[in-house]
Parts: structure tokens; C-alpha cells; sequence
């Protein structure tokens, strides 16, 4: 949580550069000035972009308050005369749901990590768990473990992100295994080298297979999905080059092995993580230095998503059976202050703020611009998301004196992420 987005909004403008990286021609987004946003617009040519990347507070009038309920029986009906292919599953609402949420966050113990399980805490309001998303004109299929491990029968789903990552995999080993302990699921990390090395506190990923269907889902960490590279690898604390151009490698290492692939990247692009950790962006085999544009992290996490998108295209033409999402960025719900000064969301009404989400296009610019003219698809949850900030963990803890901090940025679960499979099992 001591990543994330810049809270403040400010105007800047939007401008487009071509950087030649390796001989390959990338086309990037240049953001100038301070922190960036965006003003939502139903037609490409009317968005308007602010620096950084960050997300703007959607426009009331692009936000329905309309009271949530469960869907009619046209809704049904309407939505079963449209082709889902031409679906944008990102527009639509919420809808009060009494078969939710779709897993126990008492019981999925084996899966669910404790400090994001919110029914295990002291939390007292749990309605946020009661709701589903959606989408107008569109048919979602039955989301269920049973029916997501037919779906994914003898395929490999991988998802490659950070600690918002790392919340939708254990969404999806939750739903896959409907919360109930599962001792026939397989541990297979260690196909993947996911094993946990002498001193560290986790592996860098997990890995599990479902014998009965040949299904592997598994998660690898990668924050900025960018290559890393020991700069001084005799030294104690080494510095890394981290090359904005080069995508991870453990993608490059196991890419053959995946059916479906989600990437995410976006919380820790900031100094105090780049800092903390003694990353020094290079490109194009050179550092970048304090006079380049690509200083600006965010610059140059356009550049990298940009790049990721347009090799992830590329190894499509080798692989065109695999399906690959970029997810677009979780918001933030921090006000008055951020995690470390004071920041809160004690929100606990659902949809509060609206329960509708009407744009054409992502509220996150830079991931659906990457995306543009690549077979990458977006898994755009961003705007749906940010309807729901009650749904954060906020100062809920499990331990017996709270430590005052409260976390806006990741979500309880079961929850929000939940959401976000259902909407890439209806795309895969």
C-alpha cells in the first residue's frame, strides 16, 4: 500500500513522441507537467488527458444514480440479442445480487490470505459483498468454479502483476474451488521455479493444478513487469537496472506454458518504491538519466506498457491460440491524506457514489492507448471500481490493536476482484 497513484489533480497537457528502442519503432505517450488525470468524453477525439497517469474522480454526469437492483427480466432478454464479441463489458452497472458473494471468506482459508480477508477481521459491514456487475446489452455467462475449470480444461491461466495481481489470483483459486479446502489441488510452483529462496519471507509466485480438469492457475510477481538486472552483484545491497524496454523474464522463460495471460502494473511507480528498492530505469541497453523525459516515472511506465503490449503482439503471431489482458489500473480511495498521512475511506454504503458507468473508452488512458492496434485485449475495471470504494479493507485489521493506518488500495475479499474474473471468464 505504499504505492500508488498522486491523489491531487492537475491540468496538463497531452502530447505524443516515437522512440526507436532495439530498431523497433514504439510509439509512447509523452505526458507533460504535473499529475495527470482524465476528463471522460463518449467520443476519442473530445478525451482530454492529465499528467501522470493517475485517475480522475469520474464526471457526475457520466456516473448514473440510479439505485441498484437485480436485473429485470428485458435486461435478461435484451441482453441475450447481442453478440458478445462486440460487448464492452466496462459500461453498465451494479445490481443488488442475493447469490453473492461467490465463495465464504471464513472458509477459503487454504487460499485467501489472512490479511485480506475482511469476514475474519472486526469488520461489521459486509453488504458490499452482495452485488454484481452488469454490463448493457451484453449476456454474462454462468460464473462458477465448475464452470470456469470446464472452460479452462487442460490450459494454464497466469497472472504477471503486483499485489493487485496477486488479489486476483487468489479471487480466482477461491472461486475455482468454490472457498472449500481442496487437498487434490496440485502444488506445481516448482515447474515455474517458484520456490521460495533461503532467507526470503514468499516465492515470487504460486502455482496449483486441478488433476480433475488439467487447469493451472498460477501468479508471478512482477510490479513494473519490466526485466531487472544486478548492477553490482558482488556488493550486499546491489542497485538494478530496470529496463523499460524489456519485458520480465520469467515471461519470456515460460510464455509457451500459457493458455491465458493478465498482466498489471501501476502502484509502484513512484520514487519511494524505485528508492526503497535501488531501481535505475534504463532503455535501449542505457541508463536514463536525471535529464531525459523518461525520468518522469510515469513516462516511463507509458513506455513500458507500450512496450509489453506491442511485444506481447508480436509473440501472438507465434502463439495465436493464447489470450492475453492487460489490466487496466485498481484506483485508490484515499481522502484527506494518503496511507502514511492519515488518509482514510470509511465509506461502508455501497454504491454511494452511483451504481452506473455510461463512457465509451477506459478512464485509464495510458493502458488502453498501449493496448491500441495490438491483439492485447484491455480488461478494463477501472471505472466500474472506483464506483465501489466501500468495498477497501480500510482500518480493518485482524490483530488486536490497529496500527492506525488504514489501506485504501487493496480490497477485501471475497469482493471487488471477484469482478474482475468474472468480467476475463466472459472474455475467455
Amino acid at each position: 500500500m505504499k504505492g500508488g497513484c498522486l491523489h491531487r489533480l492537475v491540468v496538463s497537457k497531452l502530447c505524443f513522441g516515437l522512440v526507436v528502442l532495439l530498431t523497433v519503432p514504439i510509439v509512447f505517450l509523452l505526458w507533460e507537467g504535473a499529475p495527470v488525470l482524465t476528463i471522460f468524453s463518449t467520443r476519442p477525439e473530445q478525451l482530454k488527458a492529465l499528467s501522470h497517469g493517475t485517475l480522475q474522480q469520474q464526471e457526475q454526469e457520466h456516473l448514473g444514480t440510479e439505485l441498484p437492483g437485480p436485473a429485470s427480466r428485458s435486461d435478461t432478454h435484451k441482453s441475450r440479442g447481442k453478440v458478445n464479441k462486440d460487448c464492452n463489458y466496462a459500461k453498465g452497472k451494479w445490481v443488488a445480487d442475493d447469490k453473492r458473494p461467490l465463495y465464504s471468506g471464513n472458509e477459503c482459508k487454504q487460499w485467501l490470505s489472512k490479511m485480506w480477508a475482511c469476514r475474519m477481521m472486526r469488520r461489521a459491514h459486509f453488504s458490499y459483498e452482495s452485488f454484481r456487475w452488469q454490463p448493457h446489452g451484453c449476456e454474462m455467462p454462468e460464473f462458477t468454479g465448475p464452470n470456469f475449470l470446464k472452460r479452462m480444461r487442460n490450459q494454464t491461466l497466469a497472472f504477471v502483476g503486483d499485489s493487485l495481481g496477486r488479489q486476483q489470483f487468489q479471487s480466482m483459486m477461491c472461486i475455482a474451488t468454490s472457498g472449500k479446502y481442496s487437498p487434490e489441488v496440485e502444488d506445481v510452483g516448482w515447474k515455474y521455479g517458484l520456490v521460495k529462496a533461503p532467507g526470503a519471507l514468499r516465492p515470487d509466485g504460486w502455482a496449483y493444478r486441478f488433476p480433475l480438469t488439467n487447469t493451472t492457475i498460477l501468479f508471478y510477481w512482477s510490479a513494473t513487469l519490466s526485466e531487472l538486472e544486478a548492477l553490482n552483484s558482488e556488493r550486499a545491497v546491489t542497485s538494478y537496472a530496470l529496463h523499460l524496454d524489456r519485458p520480465v523474464t520469467f515471461l519470456k522463460k515460460y510464455l509457451n506454458s500459457f493458455d491465458v495471460l493478465v498482466l498489471n502494473t501501476g502502484h509502484h511507480w513512484n520514487r519511494g518504491k524505485f528508492n526503497g528498492n535501488h531501481w535505475e530505469l534504463h532503455a535501449d541497453g542505457k541508463p536514463v538519466g536525471n535529464g531525459s523525459r523518461l525520468a518522469d516515472l510515469n513516462r516511463a511506465k507509458n513506455l513500458t506498457l507500450h512496450s509489453i503490449a506491442r511485444w506481447m503482439d508480436s509473440e501472438l503471431t507465434r502463439h495465436p491460440q493464447m489470450k492475453v489482458f492487460l489490466r487496466t489500473i485498481s484506483p485508490r480511495h484515499f481522502v484527506n491524506g494518503d496511507w502514511n498521512t492519515g488518509g482514510t475511506c470509511g465509506n461502508t454504503i455501497p454504491l454511494s457514489n452511483g451504481s452506473e458507468v455510461l463512457q465509451d473508452h477506459s478512464i485509464d488512458i495510458p493502458a488502453e492507448s498501449a493496448v491500441k492496434g495490438t491483439r492485447v485485449k484491455l480488461l478494463d475495471i477501472t471505472a466500474i471500481s472506483k464506483l465501489r470504494d466501500e468495498g477497501h479493507i480500510s482500518n480493518s485489521t485482524f490483530k488486536k490493536a490497529s496500527t492506525g493506518i488504514n489501506d485504501c488500495l487493496h480490497w477485501c475479499l471475497p469482493g471487488i476482484p471477484d469482478m474482475w474474473n468474472e468480467l476475463l471468464f466472459a472474455q475467455i
